[in-house]
């Protein structure tokens, strides 16, 4: 039995395979966001400590998730390269042993989440209701943790084949399923059950990502790759674990650092109050709903890039590169205004508390700006990765996430005096001193190997 998609990425026209691969996979992201808003919907509902809890909970989770993320980029780097040279061989030990090796990750990073996550937790809050929101979402969180890193790395060896629409499916069920669970777990049935308040949120994830798992574990057990193949092929094969870790961990490394950030701009903006933090959590996730485009185009470009420089066809990467460029200005055209003009009504969707819409729609201002930069910042990440360099993405993103971010919002809170416009004109320096970094890494890198 075949997968539904198993594209040859180094024939036919570029922007054909942009568009069969982004398109499906913008659309799990949207998904994947408004699930998100969905939580951070109902959590307004109960409080504006719950929204806040809910910000930094969900952060601290995700940094544990950098290591799901990163197996997910490396099965789509290793595969789509075997697959392009023409290795179907190689590209079946990957895949199956990128199975065992996210089981493996998964079982340990349970057990970190719940003995460490309390304390970070504790580092970037005060104590007080959104802190023991924040505690009680982890915890409970925590068990969804298996559905995320087997779907991620599943939907890696997915991507590499050109299936961006298993994962864009599971996610639009899950998000579907999400909004009867939160209210049903959260306030339960009068007269039968009370619920479990604000965990509720936490619940309904473990339980429609597993599904999602499911899913997209199903279609990669479909995939012609897969065909009779042996329970012992999935047996930890230390020569593989190495590769696999060679080319995920620099990923996981850049993404924790990216989590961190997050919780350095937290330490930052809990000096304003719970209004900031709060606003900080809103303000991000319309952030991530009009970038889902332009994550969906380069998250296209791992592949593509992984296909084309496996079968050694240097001009068809650097073109694929420049493409996906020229269509992420055209994006940036329309996102900019919107994130500029539209960042105070679209806070106010979430939440009634004029401090909180303030505070946001500051943060989007800025951030309206940015847009272009990210789109680069992201296209670089995906050519470094599938050319098997991934170690440079961490090199960046150590500078931009994790010297820059803290360095610049300090200079311009902490010694400048500025207020919580400081710590959004700290991030924009960091990226923007970021980028140029990138582009320059780029350009030695795409000179090296092509």
């Amino acid at each position: 039995m075949s997968a539904a998609r198993d594209l040859d990425l180094t024939q036919g026209p570029l922007l054909g395979h942009f568009r069969a691969l982004a398109i499906p996979a913008a659309f799990g992201m949207l998904f994947s966001t408004l699930y998100n808003v969905v939580d951070v919907y109902w959590a307004g509902r109960l409080s504006t400590d719950a929204q806040a809890g809910l910000a930094i909970g969900f952060q601290a989770f995700f940094i544990m998730m950098a290591i799901g993320f990163g197996l997910g980029s490396a099965m789509s780097a290793l595969v789509s390269n075997a697959k392009g040279s023409r290795d179907g061989a190689s590209a079946r030990k990957f895949a199956a042993q990128g199975l065992t090796y996210g089981v493996i990750a998964t079982l340990i990073l349970m057990g970190v989440g719940w003995s460490f996550g309390p304390y970070l937790i504790q580092l970037v809050s005060e104590p007080g209701a959104y802190r023991d929101a924040a505690l009680g979402y982890f915890n409970w969180l925590v068990l969804s943790l298996p559905g995320f890193f087997m779907a991620y790395g599943a939907n890696g060896i997915l991507q590499a084949h050109g299936d961006t629409v298993t994962l864009q499916r599971g996610l639009m069920v899950a998000f579907v399923v999400n909004i009867g669970l939160n209210p049903l777990l959260m306030f339960g049935v009068p007269g039968v059950w009370e619920g479990m308040g604000f965990n509720g949120i936490a619940l309904s994830t473990v339980i429609s990502q597993t599904g999602v798992m499911l899913w997209v574990l199903r279609a990669v057990f479909a995939l012609d790759l897969f065909e009779g193949v042996k329970r012992a092929e999935f047996q930890p094969n230390t020569e593989k674990f190495r590769q696999i870790t060679a080319q995920l961990l620099p990923t996981s490394t850049a993404m924790m650092v990216m989590f961190v950030s997050g919780f350095v701009v937290q330490y930052a903006l809990k000096g304003f109050g719970e209004e900031a933090i709060a606003a900080y959590g809103v303000a991000l996730r319309i952030e991530q709903i009009l970038l889902l485009p332009v994550l969906g185009m380069t998250g296209a470009l791992l592949p593509i890039i992984g296909q084309n420089f496996g079968a050694g066809d240097s001009a068809r990467v650097k073109e694929a590169l420049m493409l996906c460029w020229k269509i992420g200005f055209a994006m940036s055209v329309i996102a900019m205004p919107a994130l500029w003009f539209g960042g105070r009504f679209a806070m106010g969707l979430f939440t009634q508390d004029d401090g909180v819409i303030d505070v946001g729609a500051s943060y989007l201002r800025v951030d309206s700006i940015l847009f272009p930069i990210y789109m680069m910042l992201f296209s670089i990440n995906s050519f470094l990765q599938g050319l098997k360099r991934p170690v440079w993405t961490l090199w960046i993103s150590i500078y931009r996430q994790g010297i820059g971010i803290a360095l610049f919002v300090w200079l311009f809170v902490g010694v400048w005096g500025f207020d919580v416009w400081g710590v959004w004109f700290g991030i924009a320096t960091a990226v923007s001193t970021g980028w140029i970094v990138a582009l320059i890494v780029a350009r030695r890198v795409g000179a090296e190997e092509l």
